[in-house]
């Protein structure tokens, strides 16, 4: 399953990325309904600074920020510093997780955000796949709203 999310936020994409890269501009875009740890003796890596290709342990999801539903076996495979990621990972609850996220200069005061899902659950929740891509639909739109609201704020 693929899903697609596309906005324009108003600062420049060098100020975007910065954000979207870290445990904090994260943890924020996804809040209040869930929060991302990061994996035990990763907590000072960002996007930025992982190593490449390398799995770097498990990043807890928490609902709510609170009870842990599910978690990430993190790993970037690629990466373009300022520009773009490719998270490939596996879930608990999914054989397959793929985020591509690319930060676009508009202009010299915006900046285009992308982001492409690529899912597949495990065999057992493998019926459950269009109300898991409902969510993730939801989620991401919310992401890129709480994006926007934040460099509206600033």
């Amino acid at each position: 399953m693929i899903i697609e999310r596309q906005s324009v936020v108003d600062a420049p994409a060098d100020q975007v990325w910065a954000r979207v890269v870290t445990p904090e501009g994260i943890n924020d875009e996804v809040r209040p309904w869930m929060t991302m740890s990061m994996p035990r003796g990763a907590e000072s890596l960002t996007v930025d600074n992982v190593p490449i290709g390398v799995p770097i342990g498990r990043a807890w999801l928490r609902l709510f920020g609170v009870l842990p539903f599910d978690y990430d076996r993190l790993c970037i495979a690629e990466l373009d510093p300022g520009r773009g990621f490719d998270e490939q990972s596996t879930m608990m609850s999914m054989r397959q997780w793929r985020h591509q996220r690319t930060v676009t200069p508009d202009g010299d005061s915006k900046a285009v955000v992308r982001d492409r899902i690529t899912f597949q659950l495990r065999a057992l929740l493998r019926p459950a796949t269009p109300i898991v891509a409902a969510g993730l639909r939801a989620l991401f739109g919310h992401r890129h709203r709480r994006l926007q609201r934040y460099f509206r704020n600033r």
